[in-house]
């Protein structure tokens, strides 16, 4: 038995499934389910409080950027407002009117604000945690749903301790006191957790601590819908999007092998280097290193030289060619000077081994470009 047949046999029997035909089936439904499941996330909170700036720092977007939530506004909202991810259209974060105003009383808002539809909900205060607050906590317990309590404009806490402290000021014994103070205006849910999050800088203080406890939490299959459509603020969550390529790339080879011998009806990737280019075109987005995220990155961290950084050719093919418009032969000459050998399979169909060990590769000079940039902007 081949090397190539034992990487095969070794694939499918982890998929659970008798036949290759049947493991390409299950993996390309496991490949689009991870980058199609939907995910909705419903911030809510009392006008003022930062909900729009939070918003578009978790889609990665400025306040100006086309698609951002508008910021600034003293109008309190009145129904549920949709903000779709740029990238990733299936993630859906929704600004929710808060609770406790004439128009939304506490037992009738549930309903109202159709509670089913959100997969977990952030409760976001800029000072102490209000009675509204904690009246809506209970009505998403009632639904059995998640909910998170979050303490925005943090910086802006910071900076007034150090100008009313100067010497004597310490930053964690401030976050700590501001933490606590949170936790005595909840305390009829005991202890809860209570993120800290300035949305102008999200690599500083409890966004990663939020990103790990959704993780842990959500269910796997909404862990990577909303793993993928994070900002990359630090090292790990860079590190957590590599690993969830990773286990994609058996899903990836076994589809292609699958076309190789059995083309499959109504596959939704063309066969060959366009799989490959659908991979490393969402790997390109997810680990920020298009143009825009570059730019955004090098503004707030204040190092222009970010985006001038000398590229790999697999980052300079898929920085001149869109999503939309990438084809097959985009990358196909980089991705055959990869692996060793005659590119006549690839032409003809490539195979479980190839596309495997060409993804792998792959993945490893953008996940490289990517720490490369972290380490640059000073990111840890």
């Amino acid at each position: 038995m081949t090397s190539r047949s034992c990487d095969e046999s070794a694939a499918i029997q982890s998929s659970g499934e008798p036949t290759l035909d049947r493991a390409s089936k299950k993996a390309q439904e496991q490949i689009e389910r991870l980058f199609n499941v939907s995910l909705n996330v419903a911030v809510t909170g009392e006008s003022g409080v930062g909900k729009s700036t939070f918003i578009n720092a978790f889609r990665n977007l400025g306040d100006e950027d086309e698609g951002a939530a508008e910021t600034g506004v003293t109008q309190t909202t009145t129904e549920p407002t949709p903000y779709t991810h740029p990238t990733m259209p299936n993630v859906v974060f929704w600004d929710l009117p808060g609770v406790g105003t004439p128009k939304f009383k506490a037992n009738t808002y549930a309903k109202a604000m159709n509670f089913d539809r959100y997969d977990f909900f952030l409760i976001i205060s800029s000072e102490r945690f209000r009675e509204n607050d904690s009246m809506l906590a209970k009505e998403i317990q009632k639904k059995k749903k998640l909910f998170y309590f979050v303490r925005s404009k943090i910086d802006n806490n910071i900076q007034s301790e150090k100008r009313k402290k100067k010497e004597r000021f310490n930053k964690e014994e401030t976050l700590s006191k501001i933490r606590e103070n949170c936790q005595e205006n909840l305390k009829e849910f005991g202890k809860p957790k209570v993120f800290l999050i300035s949305s102008l800088d999200l690599s500083e203080f409890d966004f990663d601590w939020l990103v790990a406890t959704l993780l842990s939490e959500l269910p796997q299959h909404k862990q990577c819908a909303l793993l993928l459509s994070l900002p990359v603020s630090s090292v790990a969550i860079l590190e957590e999007k590599v690993k969830t390529f990773e286990k994609e790339i058996w899903a990836a080879a076994l589809l292609s092998a699958g076309i190789a011998v059995a083309p499959v009806p109504g596959l939704t990737f063309a066969c060959d280097t366009s799989i490959m280019a659908t991979f490393f075109t969402r790997c390109y987005y997810a680990f920020g290193l298009d143009d825009k995220s570059l730019k955004k990155l090098s503004e707030r961290v204040n190092k222009p030289h970010l985006k001038t950084l000398e590229k790999s050719t697999l980052l300079k093919e898929l920085a001149q060619n869109s999503a939309v418009r990438m084809g097959a032969s985009a990358v196909g000459e980089f991705l055959c000077s990869l692996f060793p050998g005659p590119g006549s399979a690839a032409a003809a169909a490539i195979s479980f081994t190839t596309t495997r060990d060409l993804l792998q590769k792959g993945l490893k000079v953008l996940a490289d470009e990517a720490r490369k940039v972290l380490r640059e902007a000073g990111l840890k």
